[in-house]
């Protein structure tokens, strides 16, 4: 078992540092660039509204650290051609990554042809060099059942990655969900990628999602490439645990 300190090196490789607050600034966007390179590691990315792609990415020049942002966020509308508008501007602004929320309350209504719909013409809008997260919105779909079915449609139609929650609704990341999750990742043979947001605090927590992947896909298979934690709250105690402190340095964009 790894200690304490290797499980705290091995998340901070992975974690999309995130702001998506209503009120975020572009000073925040700044701050929040500025905590990505560390003692201890680099996170693997930021995650910031669509408004701020251009702006992190700016400040973000020679770190190796990738822009995340988000689209038909976080209400999970059905409005295909402004989700993929929001897309491919995310995409122009220099977004290496796109989370996109699922249509998860029609889905749950019955409607599966949007879902599909939705999700391919994104990952179209995604292009070629831009990543796709599809954020299936795990905690309102509740059930294996549904969250399955909403991890193969979104794998079917070509996401990189399949992402638990919002983080916007009372329930965010379960160990349940992440585990039905990653099996319709294994099951599907296909190269996809698995993250959990929301509700991760500490480094404990953080390991056993790693423990739980590294189970079901094995043990090299928990890397920035394949399986990321989005939050931001959780960077305290990761950097508490490696006993170094948060640099607050400027990364380029002079």
């Amino acid at each position: 078992m790894e200690d304490l300190k290797e499980i705290a090196h091995k998340a901070l490789s992975v974690l999309d540092l995130t702001s998506l607050n209503d009120g975020d600034t572009e000073k925040d966007v700044i701050d929040l660039c500025a905590k990505t390179v560390t003692e201890g590691g680099s996170t693997a990315a930021v995650c910031v509204w669509p408004k701020f792609v251009a702006l992190a990415k700016k400040e973000l020049v020679g770190t190796g650290v990738k822009v995340a942002t988000v689209t038909n966020f976080p209400a999970g509308s059905t409005d295909v051609e402004k989700t993929v508008a929001e897309t491919k501007q995310a995409v122009a602004d220099g977004a290496d990554e796109v989370d996109v929320v699922f249509p998860y309350k029609a889905f749950m209504a019955g409607d599966k042809e949007i879902a599909h719909k939705l999700v391919k013409a994104t990952k179209e809008a995604c292009g070629d060099k831009t990543q796709l997260k599809v954020i299936i919105e795990s905690g309102e779909l509740k059930t294996p059942e549904l969250i399955a079915e909403a991890s193969a449609i979104s794998i079917a139609e070509g996401a990189n990655f399949i992402k638990t929650s919002t983080g916007k609704t009372p329930s965010s990341a379960t160990l349940e969900a992440a585990e039905t999750m990653l099996n319709e990742i294994k099951k599907s043979g296909k190269h996809v990628g698995f993250k959990a947001s929301g509700g991760i605090k500490n480094t404990a927590q953080a390991g056993e999602y790693m423990d739980l992947a590294e189970r079901i896909m094995g043990d090299t298979w928990v890397h920035a490439g394949n399986f990321r934690f989005g939050a931001s709250s959780i960077l305290t105690d990761l950097l508490n645990v490696l006993g170094v402190e948060i640099e607050h340095n400027s990364q380029g964009g002079y």
